[in-house]
């Protein structure tokens, strides 16, 4: 999925959020990237709930609406007495918030833009409005948009509550423990880690995702957890392609120079919307089977072939991956594209007929929740994220029980107790259905005809 940024600067974004309660924004439409359309609009927007417009011109301004109801054409005005129109302007230190004339007012639920009387946008599929003060809403055009009534931009987030007004639960809805004793059993416990195959002395983990979701910066997150310091071996970073082109295998290794930890990450192209771009499915289950060598260069025309270089032609058990591990921006769970989901939806049933375990990474979840950000250890008690994380396992079919919700090192420069203990935890976890694959193959050897192989496997 290509990057779509919001073009809310951070003062901006603040203002905002300081006409409600304790929210979040969450980009759904961006008219420069998705079409200054009607149908567009509604494609993305419809029944999502609370919403607020952000729309742009060269004067400067940011301003729009919000409403508390959804949008869903049903033709109809819509009483809304939540309602607001809003303006931003440089000069002004809070922005200007305006309640309808008679604290009911909302706004015409039509075929095209939104239509809130005083101010329609995207009038005649194009990046314009309609200015009409005084029908529904009191403005004066200077206030509200310095009269410029041509759009540079124009933006929807849906309005989030985050957990009863910033309230955490009273219980986590997971346990987890915070503590330096902790982080050294996870560690013991995850050095110390051994297939029951005894040809097998790395399980072998795939990790796949939207572009910008994570997976590059996972693997160096866990590396310089078991490093001691920050490494950045991995190539990562935001952008709207994927910065990995290649099938990269990564050991960690215990300290500098240290003994390879059983486990090994295997990184690939980020997904994307279009067919022709990002992982494709051939390759991914050329990659399944063990194929797929270290440093194979992704081709954008064809996926890899038996002939070609870079094609493992008989691989082993080692070779095979052990564990499907997601990798989700909790951040942009709610602009996965139907595109998207799609390509979740077919890989999950490959990896499903090949009986190999799936997992969820959450990402970011310092950027998706405030409280948060503000003590990583509310991860757990935060109802948002959990909601988030509800969300997530509903739209890619997988249980709630396989979705771990993270945060990976990103602008630090020294390691963090907090981090560690919930990076190790998901590592901890994706052995754990690591086991499953393998007793999956040992289930099929138990067979007369295989018993010499699996005698052969088993053998130390």
């Amino acid at each position: 999925m290509s990057v779509v940024t919001s073009n809310l600067s951070v003062e901006n974004e603040k203002k905002l959020l300081s006409l409600f309660g304790h929210v979040r924004l969450h980009l759904l439409y961006k008219a420069s990237v998705h079409g200054y359309t009607a149908t567009t609009f509604h494609n993305r927007c419809d029944h999502q709930g609370p919403t607020i417009i952000a729309a742009y011109n060269n004067e400067g301004f940011v301003f729009g609406a919000y409403t508390a109801k959804d949008y869903a054409k049903t033709q109809q005005n819509i009483t809304d007495e939540k309602a607001f129109l809003y303006s931003m302007s440089a000069g002004s230190d809070k922005p200007l918030k305006v309640a309808s004339n008679d604290g009911q007012s909302g706004f015409t639920d039509g075929d095209g833009g939104p239509n809130y009387g005083a101010l329609v946008f995207l009038v005649d599929d194009e990046p314009d409005i309609q200015s009409n003060p005084g029908t529904g809403f009191t403005f004066t055009p200077e206030q509200m948009h310095g009269d410029d009534l041509t759009l540079t931009e124009f933006e929807v987030y849906r309005v989030e509550d985050l957990g009863g007004g910033g309230r955490l639960l009273a219980k986590p809805w997971r346990k987890i423990m915070w503590t330096d004793e902790i982080k050294l059993q996870l560690k013991q416990d995850i050095q110390s880690y051994k297939p029951v195959i005894k040809s097998v002395s790395q399980a072998k983990v795939l990790l796949v995702g939207p572009v910008g979701s994570g997976k590059s910066s996972f693997f160096n997150s866990i590396n310089s957890v078991f490093r001691g310091n920050m490494t950045s071996q991995a190539v990562s970073g935001s952008a709207v392609r994927s910065l990995t082109t290649q099938f990269r295998t990564y050991s960690v290794t215990a300290g500098k120079g240290g003994k390879p930890l059983p486990l090994i990450l295997c990184d690939t192209m980020g997904l994307e919307e279009t067919a022709d771009n990002g992982l494709d499915m051939e390759d991914l289950v050329s990659i399944f089977k063990g194929h797929v060598q270290d440093r194979y260069q992704f081709s954008p025309s064809a996926p890899l072939q038996a002939d070609s270089n870079g094609y493992k032609k008989d691989p082993t058990l080692k070779d095979k991956i052990h564990c499907m591990v997601y990798v989700i921006d909790s951040t942009k769970i709610a602009l996965l594209s139907d595109k998207i989901l799609e390509k979740l939806a077919a890989i999950r049933k490959k990896t499903n007929q090949m009986n190999i375990p799936q997992l969820v990474l959450m990402t970011k979840v310092d950027g998706a929740c405030p409280l948060v950000a503000e003590d990583l250890k509310n991860v757990y008690l935060s109802s948002y994220i959990q909601k988030k994380a509800q969300e997530l396992s509903s739209k890619l079919g997988i249980p709630l029980a396989c979705v771990l919700p993270l945060k990976n090192y990103s602008q630090e420069i020294d390691l963090d107790l907090d981090v560690d203990v919930l990076l190790m935890n998901a590592v901890k976890q994706i052995l754990n259905y690591t086991d499953s694959f393998f007793d999956n193959q040992e289930e099929e050897m138990d067979t007369p005809h295989n018993a010499k192989a699996k005698y052969e496997e088993r053998v130390v």
